[in-house]
C-alpha cells in the first residue's frame, strides 16, 4: 500500500473505498429496468449499490416479475424505505405484513409483494441485490 501524501491511499493502482468522496443522483442512475406496471432506476457506486423501485397501481411481483426472472417468488434481499405508497408482502412460509410512507424494512429473500390501492409506490432499496439482479433474466 502506498500513501499519497494529502489525498487518498492508493492500493494496486485503484482507491480504497473509504478513502474517496462519491456523490451521485439519482436524477442521472446508472441504469434503468423496465417491467410490467413499474420500473427501477439503480445507482452504482465504491461500496453500494442503490435502487429506486417505482411500482404501479395493480403491481404484483409474481406477476408483473417472476416470469422475467423465472422464479416462484422473489430471491432479492431488501433493506427498504417507502417514500410513497403502501405495498403488502408475504413470505414463502406464509408471513405477512404491509409497509407505507415512511416506514424502515427488512425483507429477506423469498417473498410476493404487491401495490395496495390507486397510489403508485416508491420504495428506495440500500441492499444492493435489488440494483443489481431486480428484474433480470437468467443470464443478463
Amino acid at each position: 500500500m502506498e500513501e499519497k501524501q494529502g489525498g487518498p491511499t492508493a492500493m494496486q493502482g485503484g482507491w480504497e473505498a473509504a478513502d474517496m468522496l462519491e456523490i451521485k443522483t439519482v436524477e442521472k442512475p446508472d441504469e434503468r429496468r423496465d417491467f410490467p406496471r413499474g420500473h427501477l432506476e439503480a445507482v452504482h457506486m465504491t461500496g453500494l449499490d442503490f435502487a429506486v423501485g417505482t411500482f404501479e397501481p395493480g403491481w404484483r411481483w409474481s406477476e408483473c416479475v417472476g416470469p422475467i426472472v423465472g422464479t416462484q417468488s422473489c430471491e432479492i434481499h431488501h433493506n427498504g424505505y417507502v417514500v410513497q405508497g403502501r405495498m403488502g408482502i408475504r413470505m414463502d412460509d406464509g408471513g405477512e405484513g404491509e409497509v407505507g410512507p415512511g416506514d424502515v424494512f427488512v425483507c429477506p429473500a423469498g417473498h410476493d409483494a404487491w401495490v395496495i390501492g390507486d397510489e403508485q409506490v416508491i420504495v428506495h432499496d440500500f441492499a444492493g441485490g435489488m440494483a443489481q439482479d431486480y428484474a433480470k433474466a437468467p443470464g443478463n
